[in-house]
């Protein structure tokens, strides 16, 4: 019995696509790299912290990978309705910080539950349309529970306040409807809605993110403000060149004219330090993870797999496109992290089990799903 289970574990482990974590291992170790430039050339506090979390969540992303589908597709509900309630508790206990209510204090440790959000929504549209037949898909009707189930924690990571993450939910659950097979004529119409609506959302931002919009409009507008930090990330890239001032040299952030660059502002440090190059190297690795995962999602069988896998890599290809075109002041700033480069626990957990399930979806990609 012992030998069984084993045998099946290991076939399983030999089924695994390793391009994808061999590509996640090799844009961490990057990410390790740069955090310990910013930090002078020392391993701590941020890449040692980072090297802890990737040691402890990669091999959870193979255990991911290995469970059974079915019992992923099983509790999609239940993680949906269970991070929902974190949101909720967040809203009325949550821990305030710099005057974002985002986080949930466990003592040890605090979670941020806008992270899991963005994976337990792609679950739950991703079963929701698996279970839906063809013709229920055509009618408005009954998209209607699924948009609500966007809409209420999308609101309620907006309203912590996070943007940038609401943003992204709002986003890749779009393109998972799309993919689902939603009439093209109701993305027009909700377009067009959207439209109208602009000056009814533009009210109800924050002045801070107003003027972000301003800003990116017109960054000189406050250069010494709220232009500032765009204004030294465009500096700091810029000067980095074609090969960059190399590792430990960099003007902008060791002189501290540089914000967040463990952060949000990270890949303008890493093309101050590696130049026009290592940031080319970089965006390199991200594309062909993608074209990894969207390799996948075509071979895969069941439509809650598929759907599944283009949700999980539009949450990845969302934080990478937004925050580069963020910091090169080609999009408003609106705080978001560069995935496996930035420093951040929950950022680090999030994408590893998302990748988790994406290779999950490779080794189960002949099965298929029978629903009642």
């Amino acid at each position: 019995m012992g030998y069984s289970i084993k045998e099946k574990f290991v076939t399983k482990l030999q089924k695994i696509p390793f391009s994808i974590p061999f590509l996640i291992t090799v844009i961490c170790i990057y990410g390790f790299v740069i955090l310990y430039s910013a930090a002078g050339g020392q391993i701590e506090p941020w890449a040692y912290r980072q090297i802890i979390i990737f040691s402890i969540f990669m091999p959870l992303a193979f255990i991911i990978s290995m469970v059974d589908t079915r019992f992923i597709y099983k509790f999609s509900y239940f993680l949906y309705f269970f991070v929902l309630l974190l949101l909720i508790a967040v809203a009325i206990i949550g821990k305030t910080v710099m005057g974002a209510t985002r986080w949930i204090d466990l003592g040890v440790f605090y979670i941020q539950p806008s992270e899991p959000t963005k994976i337990v929504i792609v679950l739950m549209l991703a079963r929701y349309f698996h279970s839906s037949k063809e013709q229920n898909i055509s009618s408005i009707y009954n998209l209607i529970l699924p948009i609500i189930g966007v809409l209420i924690p999308a609101f309620l990571i907006i309203k912590q306040p996070d943007l940038g993450t609401g943003i992204i939910t709002i986003i890749v659950a779009t393109i998972i409807f799309f993919a689902a097979g939603v009439k093209k004529l109701y993305f027009v119409i909700v377009g067009i809605g959207s439209l109208i609506l602009l000056p009814i959302v533009w009210t109800l931002l924050h002045n801070y993110q107003k003027n972000r919009v301003l800003i990116f409009l017109n960054p000189d507008r406050e250069p010494l403000g709220a232009g500032y930090n765009i204004i030294q990330s465009k500096i700091a890239i810029g000067s980095g060149g074609f090969w960059g001032k190399g590792l430990l040299n960099g003007t902008q952030s060791h002189l501290s004219f540089l914000p967040e660059y463990t952060t949000d502002f990270i890949f303008s440090f890493l093309t101050e330090e590696l130049g026009f190059v290592g940031g080319l190297v970089l965006v390199i690795l991200y594309f062909m993870l993608i074209l990894s995962s969207l390799a996948i999602a075509i071979n895969t069988k069941s439509i809650f797999t598929k759907l599944m896998v283009i949700g999980l890599t539009s949450i990845f290809f969302s934080h990478v496109f937004i925050n580069i075109g963020m910091v090169m002041g080609m999009m408003p700033v609106v705080g978001v992290p560069l995935p496996f480069i930035s420093y951040g626990g929950t950022m680090m957990v999030s994408m590893l089990i998302s990748f988790g399930l994406i290779m999950n979806a490779s080794l189960h990609q002949h099965s298929n799903l029978h629903t009642n």
